[in-house]
């Protein structure tokens, strides 16, 4: 019961909003919903395609074409993977821990991570929509080489000290 005080107080408080016609609480209450219903439909079958990506790519390969001694080659394969996914980033990361177990490089999977959260095709689409091709473009080609640039500093600083993502 303890490990679920603040779930039950933001349910509680959620029905109190409702009953005593509070707009902010109903809204909450409303965007909660939704996030909800989209999270939960969302899952299992980001859940069921990662299974699949577990059973069909054998560690070997994964490790062959991102692991550590892969350079250029490994970091085009997970920008390529991670802008032809689609969903929101929380499903980003079952991908990483898996690509993590399959052998994947410290800095594939930091890239992968970036890449995944700023350049999604489907996010593209949407924002040169909305604010232009160039403007798109321009950004691309600045937060990429940035989460590269990251992605290297962080392999190097967690490479002698047994780094390890844990099973959720």
């Amino acid at each position: 019961m303890k490990k679920y005080i603040f779930f039950i107080c933001f349910i509680v408080l959620i029905i109190f909003s409702y009953f005593y016609q509070l707009s902010a609480g109903q809204e909450i209450g409303h965007n909660f919903t939704v996030f909800f219903t989209e999270m939960i439909t969302f899952l299992p079958v980001m859940f069921i395609l990662i299974g699949l990506f577990d059973v069909w790519f054998p560690k070997e390969k994964v490790e062959k074409h991102i692991g550590k001694d892969t350079g250029l080659k490994g970091t085009l394969w997970v920008i390529l993977l991670a802008m032809l996914q689609a969903g929101p980033l929380y499903g980003a990361f079952p991908v990483a821990y898996l690509l993590w177990k399959k052998g994947s490089s410290i800095k594939n999977i930091f890239i992968y991570l970036g890449a995944f959260s700023t350049i999604k095709i489907p996010l593209l689409a949407f924002e040169i929509g909305f604010l232009g091709l160039k403007f798109s473009l321009f950004r691309s080609l600045i937060t990429l080489p940035v989460f590269i640039l990251i992605a290297s500093l962080m392999e190097t600083h967690l490479k002698n000290k047994q780094f390890e993502v844990k099973q959720p």
